[in-house]
């Protein structure tokens, strides 16, 4: 597969409040646009959306907003240049050819020579999607099973009717938002813990969080897990500097009765902390410090009892791989959000919906925020290819998947226009 023609649009999508997390807070997401054309003049169209602070919150710290989307933007225009001088760019040959290069070029960018991975990788999941996306047409690829790897197979066999939602809290959603969330049907919260500060004063702020959730949770019964209670999906995003500390937050846990509703905790520890956590009593996850197969397997080798996938924040082909890889260790897996519009969302959810059940959860379980976090939700919803259709909105706390949602796969094979709409044409 040989690529003659790229282009690239932004599509700048505002929050109707600062999305907060990593002890800090962001705006607005940047939908990077992506059009490849083949050697035999087929077309396809790739979404991806940009996480700065997710990615590398010390890049997100030296610069604007703004200045650090449009650099992990340059990266994506980087690698759509450099995907035009390759003989083989079908998605799995270009994302190994192009990873090692899109790196070294973002060191040189931002000046950081401690670059994390995942800043790369998320710069790329446009382009990967408009890979496979194009793979799809020429292989005449008529649903999302089509597109799976043979050897992964076997670990995206499942087909759930369920994936159970689990929406965002961050430290400035109202509280009556998640007293909203929980009269709605929603029986597991990804609470966002790491609050600004020291590591004192982030340890009181997320006890502080966790006890005022608990106390209009607590007595909340769903249908969507195994006990029958609320649980609790803490995500870190790598703040804590010490075991201690998270050690003494699953204690307050432990005081509130709620230690027993701590589904996980999701990346607990900065960058360059190796603890051991097999010893702590919750289950731990592994999201963005996660690059490739060899840190799952360290992972696992430190006590952690979950992974994060990630398709829409470190493309689909790397989340083939970790699905894979995460079968062979026997690790539980999930699909996390990158505060996705709703065209990335349904990428997230063809992976999520044919992984395994995952633990203590009735079905699937997926993280999205997007209705939390965007004005325009509705909106979008309604300019989604597939219009009205009812896996679209979660019911009950769930997405509900039917067979007509495996055969559309979601929708992921509709050209989505409200974006294709931008690029400019000849």
């Amino acid at each position: 597969m040989k690529i003659v023609e790229t282009d690239l649009e932004i599509q700048r999508e505002p929050f109707v409040r600062p999305f907060a997390f990593k002890g800090s807070a962001f705006h607005e997401k940047w939908n990077m646009v992506v059009r490849v054309v083949d050697e035999m003049g087929n077309e396809a169209v790739g979404v991806g959306g940009l996480a700065v602070l997710w990615s590398d919150a010390n890049v997100f710290a030296a610069h604007s907003e703004t200045g650090g989307n449009l650099l992990q933007a340059s990266l994506l225009e980087f690698a759509l240049q450099r995907v035009k001088e390759l003989e083989d760019a079908s998605p799995e040959a270009a994302f190994d050819a192009l990873l090692p290069e899109v790196i070294e070029f973002g060191k040189r960018v931002t000046g950081r020579q401690d670059l994390r991975t995942t800043f790369a990788l998320i710069s790329m999941v446009a382009l990967d999607n408009a890979l496979w996306l194009l793979k799809a047409g020429r292989d005449s690829a008529a649903t999302f099973d089509d597109l799976i790897p043979e050897a992964v197979r076997p670990a995206l066999s499942a087909r759930q009717e369920a994936l159970v939602l689990a929406p965002a809290v961050g430290y400035t959603l109202p509280i009556e938002d998640v007293a909203s969330m929980l009269v709605s049907g929603v029986g597991v919260l990804k609470v966002k813990i790491g609050h600004p500060g020291t590591e004192a004063e982030m340890l009181e702020g997320d006890c502080r969080q966790l006890s005022r959730l608990h106390e209009i949770a607590a007595g909340v019964e769903t249908p969507l897990t195994e006990s029958g209670q609320v649980q609790y999906y803490l995500d870190a995003n790598g703040r804590y500097r010490n075991r201690e500390t998270m050690a003494r937050l699953l204690d307050h846990a432990d005081t509130l009765n709620a230690l027993d509703r701590i589904l996980m905790v999701e990346e607990p520890f900065c960058e360059g902390a190796e603890f051991d956590v097999g010893d702590l009593p919750a289950r731990f996850a592994a999201d963005e410090s996660l690059y490739d197969l060899e840190d799952l397997t360290r992972r696992v080798s430190q006590g952690f009892g979950a992974v994060a996938i990630k398709p829409a924040g470190k493309t689909l082909t790397l989340a083939f791989r970790m699905v894979a890889h995460a079968a062979k260790l026997g690790l539980p897996a999930f699909v996390a959000d990158n505060a996705c519009v709703p065209v990335l969302l349904e990428w997230n959810k063809n992976v999520s919906a044919r992984l395994p059940s995952f633990p203590g959860i009735r079905g699937g379980v997926i993280e999205s925020n997007g209705s939390e976090n965007y004005g325009r939700w509705e909106e979008m919803l309604s300019e989604f290819p597939v219009r009205g259709a009812d896996w679209l909105r979660p019911e009950a706390g769930a997405f509900r998947l039917t067979e007509a949602y495996f055969a559309q796969s979601g929708g992921i094979f509709s050209e989505p226009a409200a974006y294709s709409q931008l690029l400019r044409r000849p």
